[in-house]
């Protein structure tokens, strides 16, 4: 328990690095406000929802979570969950979404799934944040065509109403802004790529569109202060339906963030990460944010790499970027609500583009077809479906071709007696097994031995073999028994002895006609088999 939570521990990285890890933090939050705001508003909560995000779960997850310079805050991969929870059941819904879906993840945390939740195969990864940018950028649609309040099931169908209901007139502006804050982000990457390109792209354009006196949807009015936390009120047949997106949101905050987090330790040393206590720290996070009216959050990649470039070595920065955060809502709040919503569309357009990656698409067509098959069936089932959805079928598929993989370096393959050739030698079969007796392969190992004839001893090479399951040593228990009433004496020869144990429990052993039929060398074995051969011969 004391490993889960924060501890003193957490303060030593500060003493040496407090002053760049300010510096860091306040790169972040200037970074997050345009992100945190185009999220909000994406998820059809409002640009004000993302901020309390960023700012609550971010200071939550950097005080609780596993990893010293993780940045939370809502995601491009939670809008796509929380969007059709919000068209469904209302922006209230996304309260009791992000308090069960943050229970769901401490509970997690507390039963230790840390390691295995980041178990997620690389092309299903590639593919359903390849889908999360399609989806992403379908959902803006509306916003750049200055077309509102629409309804839909889908976000495909959401784009399509929104082109049907467009007006050149309109869409022009919209399209206009977009275009020049996409046009400056790209600029300002290219030239002085260290530059906060989204938040000056947005001051641009919004001040150009003030002065040009363009017709633009603005963000609005925004509160300058946190709402007080609260909790609303919800019947029990809601409180069931949403259950499964609850469920949806605590798998991805826990992969989303344990795969930012290893991102993270992967490009400066940062410390340890602690899976169990991140999932923890997010889950809280998540509760505190529904609680304040925001979204569930994740460990956010794009951030937590900028925290880690700039120079962030503890959790004092990622909780200085939630106070830069609350500094600007509560001083600046007028002025960003004047941000056109078709600006913060080109922010996040820009930002799917940056999520694809084209080499690792390149990489996985060029080295492996059913890697690639994975990735793309994951992208194409999490844009017409959903991602808890792709993420299943996609890990699922990539088992089915793993196990396939595993099988067809399985088999059985017969050897001659090794040293100089004896009378009847004939009569004995040597099986060397490779590979791994599981579920996937037990019947092709067996079937191979089985269908040898005209002898009187099988010997089973299990030394070479790497794995053997349940249903391995009970098709393994079924061989010795079918080949014994044929009147075959079988000799296990090598096995392992992390193989005894279940191997003795199924009934491998007990099969055999004599315990002394198990041994440990194989000269041993060939010596027994051609006594056997020898006591028949007449």
């Amino acid at each position: 328990m004391r490993s889960l939570l924060p501890s003193l521990a957490d303060l030593r990285p500060v003493r040496d690095s407090w002053n760049t890890d300010i510096v860091a933090g306040v790169t972040v939050g200037i970074v997050a406000l345009p992100l945190a705001l185009a999220f909000g508003a994406s998820a059809g909560l409002g640009p004000a929802a993302g901020l309390v995000t960023a700012i609550v779960a971010g200071f939550l997850a950097a005080v609780f979570g596993g990893s010293n310079v993780q940045v939370s805050g809502p995601t491009g991969a939670m809008v796509v969950v929380l969007a059709p929870v919000v068209a469904t059941h209302g922006t209230g819904a996304v309260t009791v979404v992000a308090i069960l879906g943050g229970l769901l993840v401490v509970a997690g945390g507390f039963l230790r799934l840390g390691r295995f939740i980041a178990m997620v195969p690389w092309p299903v990864i590639e593919g359903f944040t390849f889908g999360i940018a399609i989806v992403i950028a379908l959902q803006q649609v509306p916003a750049l065509l200055g077309v509102h309040d629409l309804k839909g099931t889908t976000t495909l169908e959401v784009a399509w109403n929104a082109v049907e209901r467009s007006t050149w007139d309109q869409a022009s502006i919209t399209l206009l802004v977009a275009g020049l804050v996409a046009a400056v982000m790209v600029l300002i990457q290219w030239r002085a790529p260290r530059m906060p390109a989204s938040l000056i792209a947005i001051v641009t354009v919004t001040l150009l569109t003030e002065f040009a006196g363009l017709d633009a949807p603005r963000i609005g009015a925004l509160p300058d202060t946190l709402p007080l936390p609260s909790l609303p009120e919800i019947d029990t047949a809601t409180l069931r339906e949403l259950l499964g997106p609850a469920v949806a949101v605590a798998l991805l905050a826990a992969i989303e963030s344990l795969l930012s987090a290893k991102v993270a330790a992967g490009l400066a040393d940062t410390g340890d990460l602690n899976p169990d206590r991140e999932l923890v720290g997010q889950g809280i996070a998540s509760i505190g944010s529904g609680l304040f009216g925001g979204m569930p959050a994740t460990g956010a990649i794009a951030r937590t790499a900028v925290n880690v470039t700039a120079g962030a070595r503890s959790r004092l920065a990622a909780a200085v970027h939630a106070l830069v955060l609350l500094l600007i809502v509560t001083t600046a709040s007028g002025l960003v609500g004047k941000i056109p919503l078709a600006a913060l569309a080109g922010v996040l357009l820009v930002v799917c583009a940056r999520m694809v990656d084209r080499e690792a698409a390149v990489m996985l067509a060029r080295v492996s077809r059913s890697a690639l098959l994975v990735f793309t069936i994951t992208a194409i089932v999490t844009v017409v479906f959903d991602l808890i959805v792709a993420i299943q079928i996609g890990i699922a598929i990539a088992a089915v071709l793993v196990l396939r993989s595993l099988a067809s370096t399985t088999h059985a393959e017969r050897e001659p007696l090794p040293g100089d050739p004896q009378p009847g030698d004939e009569r004995i079969a040597l099986f060397r097994l490779d590979g791994s007796a599981f579920f996937g392969a037990a019947d092709k190992l067996a079937d191979q031995i089985a269908a040898t004839r005209d002898i009187d001893v099988v010997i089973l090479r299990m030394s070479h073999l790497t794995m053997l399951d349940t249903t391995g040593a009970r098709r393994l228990a079924e061989l010795i028994t079918t080949l014994e009433r044929r009147g075959v004496t079988v000799i296990v020869k090598g096995l392992q002895e992390r193989h005894r144990s279940l191997a003795s429990g199924i009934g491998v052993l007990d099969a055999l006609r004599h315990r002394a039929h198990a041994v440990d060398d194989l000269e041993t074995a060939i010596e027994h088999a051609r006594s056997h051969v020898r006591r028949r011969v007449p």
